[in-house]
């Protein structure tokens, strides 16, 4: 693992040259926070299926993912590029070639940068994680070095462990909950677990019409609060959970001009 720290926390990020064996088709491979350790309470992140067992699609911590809009060759749409990950089959789902990342680690901060290229797409992807006090800042800039533009369809996926009560997050977003079985929204805003204890996995997209940058105040067993703010004003915006972790997924999506460049992410104060 790559591993940042301070006084307080301990940030392990997964390692790209060395740490394969982690990744898939579906996360980004540079800049995937694997674990937040805090000094006094310890580890502050899980996943669906943590401490138990892992797996690469399902993942923990608080990986990423462009996956939902790989970049597909036009005389062989089964073949492209996923940002992040490399060349892959998407029909079979495997990668044919992953992403070279060179990597600089400090004592603060975490920096990836790779060159993808395939087809006429051609692009540079440099992911940030740094540690600021008890702010994990969470950085990507992507740069089109080709001659065609492109869809961005990217989220974050970070997965904390359940709170004592009901409560799961409020956001500063006016949302709706849908009827569903595993959530509700209670007056004050906050979004609440139903029928708890749960055996299943409850996935649901929140109606909204954001016109402004996320704040989500996160419950947290161990620390109280954690607090998300992006940099970016969510478009596609579901949570999920199952009965080890439950996750928010404020999706940023765009599209990139040739020669554009573009950057974003996500703060999470523990």
């Amino acid at each position: 693992m790559l591993q940042i720290k301070n006084s307080e926390l301990l940030v392990s990020v997964v390692d790209p040259v060395d740490e394969r064996h982690l990744m898939g088709t579906r996360y980004c491979t540079g800049g995937y926070i694997f674990q937040i350790a805090d000094t006094k309470a310890g580890d502050l992140l899980t996943g669906p299926t943590f401490p138990d067992s892992f797996n690469a699609f399902d993942g923990q911590g608080i990986p990423d993912s462009f996956s939902r809009a790989p970049l597909r060759y036009p005389d062989d749409p089964s073949q492209g590029l996923v940002v992040g990950v490399g060349t892959c089959d998407l029909a079979g789902n495997t990668v044919s070639s992953w992403c070279e990342w060179d990597v600089h680690l400090s004592e603060h901060s975490a920096s990836l940068k790779t060159h993808q290229a395939g087809g006429p797409f051609e692009l540079t992807l440099e992911r940030t994680v740094t540690l600021i006090e008890r702010t994990v800042r969470s950085r990507i800039r992507l740069r089109n070095e080709g001659a065609v533009g492109f869809p961005i369809v990217w989220f974050p996926h970070p997965f904390f462990p359940h709170p004592e009560g009901n409560t799961l997050c409020r956001i500063n977003i006016d949302v709706e909950v849908r009827r569903n079985d595993g959530y509700s929204l209670r007056e004050d805003g906050s979004i609440i677990r139903k029928n708890w204890p749960w055996d299943t996995d409850y996935y649901l997209a929140l109606d909204h019409d954001a016109r402004e940058r996320a704040v989500i105040l996160q419950q947290h067993p161990a620390v109280g609060t954690v607090v998300g703010l992006t940099t970016y004003v969510p478009r596609f915006f579901p949570i999920w959970g199952n009965p080890r972790t439950f996750s928010w997924e404020p999706y940023y999506e765009n599209a990139i001009a040739p020669g554009q460049e573009l950057t974003w992410g996500v703060d999470y104060v523990f």
